[in-house]
């Protein structure tokens, strides 16, 4: 039974008891303390080393987007546990590392070299360099122009590879598997070469991996229940707020209605970000405010109101004000994009802007706003994620803090008119990514593809967005992720915009949408 008091002492209580669980710093001061006379006779720069803080710095903006700290570390995993993990794990990784998770590696990197994914920040905290996820987890992609073609890789779209629920659900079932055991993870970081001394190897034996092992094992607790309820998410796609709600606010699964449960989204793209100030942000226009909407999705990978780093944020933040998405690489029929410009311009400009040539215009009567759900029709999931209570709680964060006190957050009726910049890197469409390509969003909601293939980065140079063919939900895939429009939170209704058209309108407007 929990005790009566009042919602938001009890929020606080419960997530500063959660921040310092996720913490090995207090078993590793009990350690160091246990040994710190035996530390004085076997050196004391070892023992040094177990004090302090520090986080690399990098001169570059992307580079820091790339790999750099927003604070998250505290949620996060060992540098040297990360790295002996696909060897202990080998019928999970498959000799793929992370990749077979989505993630993605720098040029250059190698992950048989010790290299960390793209998309982890790292922070050395007490002599534990920890890494976890940062703003480029989810907002770098890749794309092909053929099967043949090398992936390139691009900052600032969705993520189109990272199995997010694929890997959340591997850590929680490691997290009592024997192969976590102390022994076995300091043994292979022996055959690595990550050799420990002495001191450092019972440090890691008896506080941080036992630390870590109870972290994932009350993560577990706390989160499994949820997923458990949901279908898999698949690649380019998370549920932005419930994890958030039992995490950062220790609710359960049974205090959420059966209608908010499900809240699964794509990924989307963060290109341009200082024409869209004042815009109805995320997909259901619950904020207005780029700051609170930053903010608050480094809650969500991971930061806590005491391990934010807002210099780090906002560092990223003020590069992606005028991020430019890549060119579309396309080249549609000249005579369709003609003909095809004044059909968007009278149905669809003045809810999403307009391209001029090779130039996005962030203009349009309704641009930015939100539109009840009940004109959009398109599946509610997401948009019922999103409660009147997590908004209260919501507004307990930094409640001390002037500067980064939420304010703005608000549940609306429908979903927001995005601008459609780089509209040729943000395949599927629709909030949830129910529709795979341009060509099918124009199509009634009964032809779109009832099940189609999820995770592939080739251009569909014909339909605008990725290659993804048919398949049939329950069936192995050689790649990919089979995407079932039946299962909750996938519905492909809705946005019939464009859908009355005649075949050859249809195909003008397509031609003028592959120009974006």
């Amino acid at each position: 039974m929990r005790p009566q008091e009042p919602p938001v002492t009890a929020v606080q209580q419960e997530a500063r008891r959660r921040r310092w669980l996720r913490l090995p710093l207090a078993l590793l001061a009990m350690a160091v303390v246990v040994i710190g006379l035996l530390a004085l006779v076997i050196g004391v720069p070892t023992l040094w080393r177990y004090s302090g803080e520090s986080v690399q710095h990098y001169a570059d903006p992307e580079t820091h987007f790339l790999h750099g700290s927003i604070g998250s570390e505290v949620s996060g995993l060992p540098v040297r546990l990360w790295r002996v993990l696909p060897a202990l794990f080998p019928d999970v990784f498959d000799d793929r590392h992370y990749e077979v998770f989505g993630f993605l590696y720098a040029p250059g990197d190698d992950a048989s070299r010790g290299d960390l994914p793209i998309g982890l920040g790292t922070r050395e905290v007490r002599g534990v360099e920890i890494a976890w996820f940062n703003c480029a987890l989810c907002h770098v992609g890749t794309v092909r122009d053929s099967p043949e073609a090398s992936p390139r890789q691009i900052s600032g779209m969705p993520s189109n590879n990272l199995d997010l629920h694929g890997f959340i659900s591997f850590l929680l079932e490691a997290a009592d598997d024997p192969r976590l055991a102390p022994e076995r993870v300091l043994d292979e970081m022996d055959a690595q070469g990550q050799r420990l001394g002495w001191i450092e190897r019972q440090v890691w034996r008896y506080a941080v991996l036992p630390q870590v092992r109870e972290g994932l094992l009350e993560t577990r607790a706390t989160l499994a229940p949820l997923l458990d309820k949901q279908p898999p998410w698949g690649p380019g796609r998370v549920d932005t707020f419930n994890p958030y709600k039992l995490l950062q606010f220790d609710m359960d699964v049974a205090e959420l209605d059966e209608a908010e449960r499900i809240g699964t989204s794509d990924f989307p793209a963060i290109f341009l970000q200082r024409p869209r100030q004042g815009m109805d942000l995320h997909w259901d226009g619950n904020n207005a405010s780029l700051q609170e909407r930053n903010l608050s999705a480094a809650i969500g990978a991971g930061v806590t109101e005491e391990s934010v780093d807002h210099a780090g944020i906002e560092r990223v933040a003020d590069w992606l004000l005028d991020l430019e998405p890549p060119p579309s690489p396309y080249r549609p029929d000249p005579e369709g994009v003609a003909a095809g410009k004044p059909l968007y311009m009278r149905h669809c400009a003045d809810c999403h802007g307009y391209q001029d040539g090779e130039r996005y215009v962030f203009a349009g009567e309704r641009l930015g706003q939100v539109v009840p759900n009940d004109l959009l029709g398109v599946d509610p999931a997401r948009l019922d994620s999103y409660t009147e209570t997590l908004q209260r709680y919501q507004m307990t964060l930094f409640e001390d803090d002037e500067r980064y006190r939420f304010r703005h957050f608000r549940n609306t009726d429908g979903y927001a008119n995005l601008p459609l910049d780089g509209l040729w890197l943000r395949a599927p469409y629709l909030h949830n990514g129910a529709v795979p390509t341009l060509y099918d969003l124009l199509l009634p909601p009964a032809e779109r593809p009832p099940a189609f293939v999820r995770g592939l980065d080739v251009l569909d140079e014909e339909k605008g967005g990725f290659v993804a063919p048919d398949c049939t939900p329950g069936e192995p895939l050689a790649e990919g992720f089979c995407f079932d429009t039946s299962e909750p939170g996938n519905g492909r209704q809705g946005h019939l915009y464009g859908t009355e058209l005649t075949a050859q309108e249809r195909s003008d407007l397509l031609n003028y949408l592959l120009t974006f």
